[in-house]
């Protein structure tokens, strides 16, 4: 993969979000390529024009213009190229309705934002750990939840 062994996509609105992700990201590895997009509308652009190959994994904000994660969560688990593609919601929200809708979705895990730098390292890598490879099922209820 030109170097890097992994491929992230983060779908996120928020500037400051996407830029302190990227800081994290660097310190975990060099890596790991990441690719941004500030909307749903922009996401789904670049995964029509970049997959193949998929990326590892897709963190995806729920709350974001244009479309939202919902809608693109929908469209990727229906597509035939992308559905396969493991999505973690990265949201502000802790709401247990969106928690239960995005789990009804087919997401695979669910992240609330971590409020400081040192967990947000940590969430990520706690993602990039895991071998979606052998990741077949999505976990269940208790455990889609990823507490830092």
């Amino acid at each position: 993969m030109n170097g890097y062994d992994k491929s992230v996509f983060l779908a996120d609105d928020d500037l400051d979000d996407c830029l302190l992700f990227e800081e994290a990201l660097m310190e975990l590895s060099s890596t790991v390529k990441l690719t941004t997009a500030n909307d749903g509308i922009e996401l789904m652009h670049i995964l029509d024009k970049k997959v193949p190959p998929v990326p590892n994994v897709i963190f995806l904000d729920l709350n974001m213009p244009k479309k939202n994660g919902f809608e693109c969560l929908t469209e990727i688990r229906a597509a035939r190229k992308f559905k396969h593609i493991p999505v973690v919601i990265l949201s502000t929200s802790s709401e247990s309705d969106y928690i239960n809708k995005v789990y009804d979705q087919g997401a695979d895990y669910y992240l609330c934002k971590p409020n400081n730098f040192a967990k947000l390292k940590k969430a990520i890598s706690m993602v990039l750990d895991i071998n979606w490879k052998n990741h077949t099922a999505q976990p269940s209820r208790e455990q889609f939840l990823i507490v830092v």
